[in-house]
Formats: structure tokens, sequence, C-alpha cells
């Protein structure tokens, strides 16, 4: 708590999670008596339930990891399947591109860590068996699945997850899976582009053949070569009849739903049968190891209808299953609420990752644009609004393993900034992703300030003591350590700051569930306030500094009188007005009594 006021001069009630000593769990009922008495909205039962099953997804917090790359436990399993195969090899601790060893029993390792941290959620890259090695890289992501019944060897067994899946809900914490439809590994190959054992013939690349040009008869003939003939589970998947085969995407028009992603067998989701066949696979996930939902990968590369069918499906399923809060978000990666939108709307989906969200909050933070961007953003939620979706169940997010880490951007946004800047920036960020509406992502390493040079396997560094030459001369936020130290320091200043913002959260209903409203927006000014409440409750009214030079604004008052959770430097009440003066990339956040 003290580097956090020292960073951001405030003063947080509240306790630490994570306590294990019989005094610190002494302080902790203590501090959660005194708060749950002040907050009437916790006095009528609206704290999150400790039961994992029946506590609603918009009061957890979640962790984003990536297994290969956060705490290897378990070395024998580093180069995959003992037997070779398809799902052997790739392991290269010294390059960005190969496995690094990270498994179940790692997560499993860290999960005191995690907890103590406020996480009540993780969620994982895919960890289903891959097609190890494909000709532009290794599958330590997780994204070519060739078997959808088995944990991929890299990771460990099946009783491992299942282990891990125990023990997290132990503590209280849900996990959940990522999920493909829209792909399986490069294994299905064309005569026209492809020699008899799958090599190219010419240019790595089969050229798109249009829905039209197959009309002509201009198509591809697609074959897979004998030794991978039968190496997809369930056997239906080694069939090309399920597959477009109308060569790689341009990731434009039509060929963005139709078309390999550099090379992955694009699965012809409008088939009857693959769409029933993807419902099958992922009802055995759930049956096998109920996991407490699914992140759905290249959502907007499946046409609406798939998504209209399967989601409902998989939901109701999970309820019959005994998971009642079993949650989907999909990945529709595109910044516009309206296209976002479509897919919890007509597509049925309950959540998407809140792509809108990141950059709005990156273009205030990061990049010092005006404010009136978050205004125009939230202006936009009522697009979510239907039966079954709304804004506050979006997954609200600052970077990710494809774009690049919040870290990253702050470095390319103020490259001549202090190093307190800088950490700053990165713990206003993620304050305000925990205080406004949806449910907050943490992306692992960002607790620990990694920066990363870029996006995709530049953003992916380890959190265990890293041999990537490249990862290591990056600088932490907030540290002085490297990617070449293992990470997992519960003292680090933006792992305490999560730490009390969750707790926050967790302590008030209202930051958790309560209905977002625009309070102060102005074109000349760095600062912005907005408030979160309740039907019939009380305002919370959170007011943030981007600007580099404290700061005031004046607006109307809701109430008579305010209490302070996180104090300003100056807030004075009179004649129905709010000023408040907010130091330097900080925040404050008032309660209406």
């Amino acid at each position: 708590m003290i580097l956090l006021r020292a960073l951001l001069l405030i003063s947080l009630s509240g306790v630490i999670l994570g306590c294990d000593t019989a005094q610190n769990q002494e302080k902790q009922h203590t501090a959660q008596s005194t708060s749950t008495v002040t907050d009437a909205d916790a006095a009528n039962n609206t704290l999150p339930n400790d039961n994992y099953l029946l506590r609603d997804v918009r009061d957890d917090v979640f962790y984003f990891v990536m297994p290969d790359r956060f705490n290897n436990a378990d070395l024998s399993n580093d180069r995959g399947d003992k037997n070779g195969g398809i799902s052997a090899g790739g392991f290269d601790a010294t390059s960005n591109r190969g496995f690094h060893g990270g498994d179940m029993k790692g997560i499993e390792q860290k999960l005191e860590y995690l907890q103590g941290m406020g996480i009540t959620a993780i969620w994982m890259t895919p960890i289903l068996r891959n097609k190890a090695v494909q000709r532009d890289g290794v599958a330590h992501h997780g994204y070519w699945i060739v078997d959808f019944t088995e944990i991929d060897p890299h990771f460990g067994s099946n009783d491992d997850l299942k282990s891990l899946i125990k023990a997290a809900h132990k503590k209280g914490i849900k996990v959940f899976f990522d999920i493909i439809t829209n792909h399986t590994a490069d294994v299905v190959k064309y005569e026209e582009c492809h020699h008899g054992n799958g090599d190219f013939k010419g240019d790595k690349h089969c050229v798109y053949k249009s829905i039209e040009q197959q009309a002509k008869g201009d198509d591809y003939t697609p074959f897979v070569t004998l030794n991978e003939q039968t190496v997809k589970v369930p056997a239906w998947l080694n069939d090309p009849q399920y597959y477009h085969n109308q060569g790689d995407t341009t990731f434009e028009g039509e060929s963005s739903l139709n078309g390999d992603f550099n090379g992955l067998d694009d699965l012809d989701t409008e088939n009857p049968k693959v769409l029933q066949g993807m419902i099958e696979i992922y009802k055995n996930l759930i049956k096998e190891f109920k996991p407490d939902g699914f992140r759905v990968d290249t959502v907007r590369h499946v046409r609406l209808p798939f998504w209209q069918t399967f989601s409902p499906s998989i939901m109701t399923y999970a309820q019959e299953q005994g998971i009642p809060n079993f949650h989907i978000f999909g990945e529709v990666y595109d910044p516009d609420p309206a296209q976002l939108s479509r897919f919890t709307t007509e597509g049925k989906l309950p959540s998407v990752l809140d792509f809108g969200f990141q950059q709005a909050a990156a273009d205030v933070f990061y990049r010092k644009q005006s404010p009136l961007a978050i205004k125009a953003l939230f202006a936009q939620d009522d697009l979510y609004t239907d039966e079954d979706s709304q804004a506050d169940l979006l997954m609200t997010f600052l970077g990710n393993h494809d774009m690049g880490r919040t870290g990253y951007f702050i470095e390319q946004g103020v490259p001549n900034a202090s190093n307190a800047e800088k950490l700053n920036r990165s713990i206003l960020s993620h304050a305000f992703m925990y205080l406004s509406r949806g449910i907050p992502v943490v992306y692992y390493g960002d607790e620990q300030g990694f920066t990363g040079d870029g996006n995709d396997v530049n953003a992916r560094q380890d959190m265990f003591a890293s041999l990537v030459v490249s990862d290591n001369d990056n600088p932490l936020l907030g540290s002085n350590a490297s990617t070449a130290d293992d990470n997992f320091d519960s003292t680090h200043p933006i792992y305490l700051a999560l730490k009390e913002l969750a707790q926050l959260r967790h302590d008030h209903h209202a930051l958790r569930r309560g209905q977002y409203k625009s309070r102060y927006f102005n074109e000349d000014s760095m600062m912005f306030a907005f408030a979160r409440t309740l039907p019939q409750g009380k305002e919370y009214l959170a007011v943030f500094n981007a600007g580099t030079e404290a700061a005031s604004m004046t607006l109307p008052a809701q109430s008579k009188d305010y209490e302070g959770l996180v104090e300003a430097t100056e807030f004075n009440l009179s004649d129905e007005q709010i000023t408040v003066t907010v130091p330097a990339l900080s925040f404050a956040l008032y309660q209406a009594k």
C-alpha cells in the first residue's frame, strides 16, 4: 500500500489479499468488517460470492496467461510427446518463437501468487494438442490444434490440467479455456501449389480462390500427406471435405471468412456437420474438465449463424453440467463498438473482448490524446444491450499476446519520459480498467512491468528466468530486474497497485455492477470524471488526471456529502458544486454519503 500511495498520492481503504499469518488474517477480518458496514451495497449481500460456481463473472478479475511462458515446473515435458510424432519438438528456450517449457503444473505452483494479486479467474491460451512445428513457426501459443480431446504434451497431461482446475477452484479461482472453431493445424495441402510430400512447388503461399472462381472450375484439389492422414482427433477432422480449401486469406472480403490463416486449415463452419461436430467437441471438454468458461478465438472470421447456434448450445450444456455461470467471450479484433456488438446481439455471444476500450485507454494514457475518446466510446454502450448481453459483461484489457504490452505502448508513446512517469501511466491505466465498466483482464507479466519489443512473439516474455537475448535487454517498469530474472515479485509496485484495486472492487458492489455515467469531459483538459451507480444506490465518483501537471475540475454534486476512498489533493463541496484537484497522472475516488 505504501508504494501506491507514494506513486499516486492515495490512501485506499481495504485490506491486502493473500495474507497467511494469523496476525494478517485477523487484520483482514477486521478491515473487511469495517468496509462492509460502511457500504450499504455490501450489507445487502452483494459482495462477490466465495463459491466460484455461484459468483457472477462481473465480480471477477481475470489474468490472461500463456502457459508456455509462465512457469516451468516439469522439465520432463519440455520437448512434448516423448514418443515423437506431430506433437513433439520445437523446444528452444533461446528463441522467442520456440517452446520454453511452461506447463500446467507451473501455473498450479503460482496460484497463491495470483490470488495474492486479487485474481479470481485465469484465462489460458489454447492448451489442446498441437502440431508442434509448422512452416512459419512453433506452436508455443497453442493455436495449431490437431487433437481436441487431450492437452498438448508440452503443457502436461489431462490429469495435470484437472489438478490445476481442482486446485484453482479450491482457492475460488475460475479457469477459462481459449477455444478455436475457425481452423485446425496446417495439414491439408493443395495439388496445385504443393508437392506430394507437402512442400511448396514455388512461393510459400497458395493464392486465395474466390467463390466465384470456384464456381467456374478454378479450384484447388486438396490432399493430405500419407504421414498425416489420421493425426486429427476427432477423426472427421481429417476429411478435407469439411474445410473451405480456397487458399490463403488476404484478411479482406470473403477471404476473411473462407481463407486459410497462414496455411491453417479453415473449417467450413457453414456445413451443419462441422457446426454439430464443434459443439460436441466443446461439450465433451466441459464434461471432462469442468472449466468455468471459454474465450473464443477468431470470432469475426466465422459467419454469424454459426455463433447463433454454437453459443446458446454450449451455455445450456454447461448449465446442465452444473456450471450455472459459465461465461463465453469472443475475440473480435476490431475497436468499433458497432462491429463488436453485432456478435453479442445478432451473434448470441454473451460478451467480447473490448478492443474499443483498449484503443481509447492507450490513446489517452499512453499517447496523451484527449479523454474525449473515452466519452465517445462509452456513449455507444447501448449497442451491446439485448436480452442476454450488456456493456458491463465486456472484457476490458490494455494489451495482449497479439498486439503488444502496456509497457511497450508506454515506451512508444512517451519514450523520453522518466521511469517514474512510465510506471505511473501503467498504474493509472490499470486503475481506469478496474474502476470503469466491464470485467478487467490483466495480461501476464504486466504486473511486473514487462515492456517487450512489439507485438506477437515480441510480447510473450518468460516470467521465469529467460534465455531470450532480445527479451532480456528490455527495461522493466518499476523494477531494476530484467526478464533474465525470475519475475514473481509480490512487492512490485504494479502488483501491489493491482492488489489494492482488486480489493477496492471487491469491497464496493457499484464498482463491479454499477451503471457507468460520464460526469466531466472537456476538450481542453486531460482530466475527466465518471460515476458508477446502482439503482437507488450511492454514486461512486472517479476522477482521473491523465496530464503531467496537477489540475482541477468543477462539476455538479449528486450528494450533500462524499467520503474519500482514494483521496485527491483537494476536494471541496459548496453550492452543490464539487471542485477537485488531482496530481499529475493520478486518480481519486469518492463515495456519496
